[in-house]
């Protein structure tokens, strides 16, 4: 059976809080089994508890608080985005890691999956403190997110001879 992708892009409306739509993929990306409102729920769960950390709550006047845990969110994807990764191609009976420039919607698809990942790899707390942990340690450019996107770029980095394969 095959999934029904739809372009979502032209489609996507921004949410109702921040109205931004990268917070409505971000959603949709954290959404599981079709449970949208639960999704929703977490991440402005995560969001506030942003919103209450020293690293924002000592920036912001009580009228922009969403505006400093907007820019921690949008900080933290643009920080995990990839901008290389190694593709495999077939060449002569051999299959080599060429490494490739990722293109904007896979960068964001990307960040978003390993910050999913990453949060959802953590145990003992509730989703919403793990996520706002990662998004935290993505904006100061650590955590588990942070790790995936360096070891992407180690391998582009360490393949980087079979570049001329890229065709």
């Amino acid at each position: 059976m095959s999934k029904n992708l739809t372009a979502s892009g032209s489609q996507l409306k921004p949410d109702a809080v921040y109205n931004s739509k990268l917070v409505s993929k971000f959603v949709n990306a954290l959404m599981w089994g079709g449970k949208k409102s639960v999704a929703q729920k977490v991440f402005y769960d995560a969001m506030e508890i942003i919103r209450r950390s020293p690293l924002v709550a000592g920036n912001s006047s009580e009228g922009e608080g969403k505006k400093n845990e907007l820019d921690v969110f949008e900080t933290a994807i643009n920080n995990v985005k990839p901008l290389l990764e190694v593709r495999s191609k077939r060449v002569g009976g051999a299959s080599y890691q060429i490494p490739m420039q990722v293109r904007p919607k896979r960068q964001q698809s990307l960040a978003f999956r390993w910050i999913i990942q990453s949060a959802r790899g953590k145990k003992g707390s509730a989703f919403c403190e793990r996520l706002s942990a990662e998004l935290m340690d993505a904006y100061k450019g650590q955590g588990g997110a942070m790790t995936t996107r360096e070891n992407v770029h180690k391998m582009a980095e360490a393949n980087k001879a079979f570049a001329h394969f890229a065709w």
